[in-house]
């Protein structure tokens, strides 16, 4: 029998994903199963992307221009624009979702066996999609105790080698939820200015940063405009992660030219997908305020009832909808397989993602999961509930 490649071998199974089986067996039980693995807000999707969908009377529903239809790009510039990127349409190309804009950066910008710097615990689906490109992450660890705040410089400029093409940023971060503040982007600037390096950053949490402190891109560091590949996407700040658009964003033009290779090799991003986007960009104000509220909340309230846990330790995130939390147990991975297939509490249990999923070296993150509160407060109200029940009950508890 044929075998898969060693490329398929090597990709990491997703930390967010891989135990739905479990929790499908587990709903089958009638257990009810809270989602705090998976940055799925309940949030209602803008009503002018609703009607959007109602309201399409196209009577072909055809392929788009490859980079994406001209006004969601010159939209989107105008949206950039009130965050003070100064980018065109030209610098932006449409893809479906985030993820493949990160996929094209690096197929685009990186040749196998080239290595990338990322700060980690990390968003998971980078090192699959480095896998995916023949390159090769090399990890800065942030931790826990301090927050997850940007390792010392020195640490980056540690690993640079002649393979070395670029870093990668999440900000605000998946899955930490720390906001890197403008000293720590101008290091970052002044590390990729040195080594002429890329600079890829994943910009998807801008509307959700809590600090009060001005928002700061990657576009808004002087001296490495060419050097910029920004990711993003609509699903989180619209909360419409089904419809599958984002974009990739870089005045290079040499690697937009290679991106738009990719591009035409898969013709289009979704059509209905970029229709839907498009009205979503007139989105009203009260909508994305009220939307922000409401995660100041449920972070506050979330962040509070962890820390009342004992054993339990979350530092408070600063942007984005997730926090990593440190548990008083042997292995993460064995207490979130448990908590669905062993426990429940009064018909409930909690699904979460363990997070050694987001570190690539091994035994980091055993005692630490990602929890996203994209759910209501009675909901996290009782996740937490059932969180600490588990936690009094679990055999490999460490405290």
């Amino acid at each position: 029998m044929p075998h898969s490649s060693q490329r398929g071998q090597s990709m990491p199974e997703s930390p967010i994903r891989k135990l739905v089986p479990l929790a499908d067996k587990a709903k089958a039980r009638g257990i009810k199963v809270y989602h705090l693995n998976i940055g799925q807000p309940d949030i209602k999707t803008p009503q002018v992307a609703l009607d959007a969908i109602r309201n399409i009377d196209r009577e072909i529903l055809e392929y788009s221009p490859s980079d994406g239809i001209k006004s969601l790009r010159s939209k989107l510039a105008s949206y950039y624009h009130t965050f003070n990127i100064d980018v065109t349409e030209e610098d932006i190309i449409i893809t479906t979702g985030g993820s493949e804009a990160v996929n094209f950066a690096f197929m685009s910008c990186l040749d196998p066996g080239d290595e990338i710097i990322v700060p980690e615990p990390a968003y998971a689906n980078y090192t699959a999609f480095a896998i995916g490109a023949g390159a090769v992450v090399c990890p800065v660890v942030s931790t826990i105790e301090e927050g997850f705040a940007l390792p010392h410089i020195d640490k980056f400029e540690d690993l640079i080698t002649p393979r070395t093409k670029g870093i990668l940023i999440c900000n605000p971060n998946n899955p930490t939820g720390y906001l890197y503040t403008r000293a720590e982007m101008n290091k970052i600037r002044d590390l990729v200015k040195k080594y002429d390096l890329f600079l890829f950053s994943d910009e998807v949490y801008r509307e959700f940063c809590y600090t009060g402190a001005p928002y700061i891109s990657a576009f808004h560091l002087d001296g490495i405009e060419e050097n910029i590949i920004l990711i993003d996407s609509v699903s989180k700040r619209y909360s419409e992660c089904g419809i599958r658009i984002g974009a990739l964003v870089t005045k290079n033009k040499d690697i937009r030219k290679s991106v738009m290779k990719f591009c035409q090799a898969r013709l289009s991003p979704p059509l209905l997908g970029q229709i839907v986007a498009e009205a979503s960009m007139d989105t009203p104000k009260e909508y994305m305020q009220d939307t922000y509220d409401e995660y100041v909340e449920r972070r506050n309230f979330l962040i509070d009832g962890l820390n009342r846990i004992p054993g339990v330790y979350s530092p408070i995130p600063m942007g984005a909808f997730y926090t990593v939390a440190r548990l008083p147990v042997d292995d993460a991975d064995i207490f979130c397989s448990w908590l669905l297939s062993d426990f429940e509490f009064e018909g409930q249990t909690v699904m979460m993602a363990p997070a050694s999923g987001f570190y690539t070296i091994e035994g980091l993150g055993k005692d630490e999961v990602r929890i996203a509160y994209v759910l209501a407060k009675e909901d996290l109200k009782n996740a937490l509930m059932v969180i600490q029940k588990a936690l009094e009950v679990y055999p490999g508890r460490t405290l």
